[in-house]
């Protein structure tokens, strides 16, 4: 770190001398993810839960119709099934959720670039949409630490409302709350950047090098949502196909070798088809039994992937008459991943730090 990069407190300038010393303008980088349960058990999975069903940008039914369900039917049972499903991946070492743990060893890696290309100009940390810890809280301590621009970084490489759409709200929200606002910034997804790409590709190569015979297919799940969305204009659907077909050229595989599919279809209205949970079945009966599947839309492994991919969709695979399933990680804080992450940061930090 050099000189130019170390930043002190002061006195304004022209200021009389009892003028109290003012923190120097900082960058934050504030990363966001969809967030995690404090704990397993009944209460903190509902309370988890609550706030993320009660969100209208992931379940848009008016409130006169959905609450009641919600709170009578769904909060009464769900705890349980999903807080079992949390068990079965809880990081019990250190008390916390995969997702948490990742994100933290994430943030660490990317503070440390950040902090090797622009000095003590940035403060880098991360919030969660729901759960602890909260956007606002972190907002908060951003603008008491001096920060005035914030970067707001949400870890999904596809934009959906469900997704990056309801992290920004959130953060907009805190926002509205500080008396002295920071200029603020959101990233554009970067479902195409070429590191990220590259990054999905190099798992992609490392996965099947471990494999002894060669997988008949490579799936591509993404998180799923309702087919409405898509006609409403979301996004996401086009961003998804547009990264298998990235990472197939990359690769230089045929379209016979990828297939794009869609995973955590939740209520009773049509989702984006292919289900995953459904089609590796129907792989499995084609006669292709050796499988891999790949989750590029989670930055982290999570609930989705540790327990859904790798215990439901693995099941339903087997079930139907598969031998061997192959899960590829998720790029977690792999060095790539971080590289890519970084890059993304950087050109949307240009103009407040050059």
């Amino acid at each position: 770190m050099t000189d130019a990069t170390k930043i002190t407190a002061a006195r304004p300038a022209h200021a009389p001398a009892d003028h109290p010393t003012i923190k120097p303008g900082k960058v934050g980088i504030l990363l966001a993810n969809l967030g995690t349960p404090d704990a397993y058990s009944y209460w903190p999975m509902r309370r988890y839960l609550n706030e993320f069903l009660s969100d209208k940008r992931v379940i848009d039914y008016p409130s006169w119709k959905w609450q009641p369900l919600l709170q009578g039917i769904i909060l009464t049972k769900r705890p349980f099934s999903s807080g079992a499903a949390y068990k079965s991946i809880w990081n019990e070492e250190l008390d916390e959720s995969p997702l948490m743990t990742i994100t933290k060893d994430q943030t660490k890696a990317i503070a440390e670039a950040m902090k090797a290309r622009y000095g003590d100009q940035v403060m880098v940390d991360f919030c969660m949409r729901y759960g602890n810890p909260s956007t606002k809280s972190k907002v908060r301590e951003m603008v008491e630490a001096g920060c005035r621009k914030i970067l707001f970084v949400p870890l999904y490489p596809h934009y959906a409302g469900a997704t990056s759409g309801t992290a920004n709200d959130q953060f907009f929200r805190a926002l509205m709350e500080e008396t002295w606002q920071p200029s603020a910034r959101t990233i554009d997804p970067y479902f195409d950047h070429p590191e990220y790409v590259e990054a999905l590709a190099q798992s992609v190569e490392r996965g099947y090098a471990n494999i002894t015979k060669r997988p008949d297919i490579l799936v591509v799940s993404y998180h799923g949502m309702p087919k409405r969305y898509l006609m409403q204009g979301d996004p996401y659907h086009c961003q998804c196909q547009k990264t298998t077909r990235l990472l197939r050229e990359r690769l230089g595989w045929d379209q016979t070798e990828i297939v794009t599919t869609f995973q955590s279809v939740f209520g009773p209205e049509e989702w984006l088809r292919p289900y995953t949970v459904e089609h590796v079945a129907e792989l499995a009966k084609q006669g292709k039994k050796n499988i891999a599947v790949i989750a590029p839309a989670f930055s982290a492994d999570c609930i989705e992937t540790l327990e859904e991919i790798n215990e439901e969709i693995k099941e339903s695979f087997e079930e139907a008459g598969g031998e061997e399933f192959t899960y590829i990680p998720c790029l977690n804080d792999d060095p790539l991943h971080v590289a890519a992450l970084s890059s993304v940061i950087e050109q949307n930090l240009k103009g407040w730090l050059d």
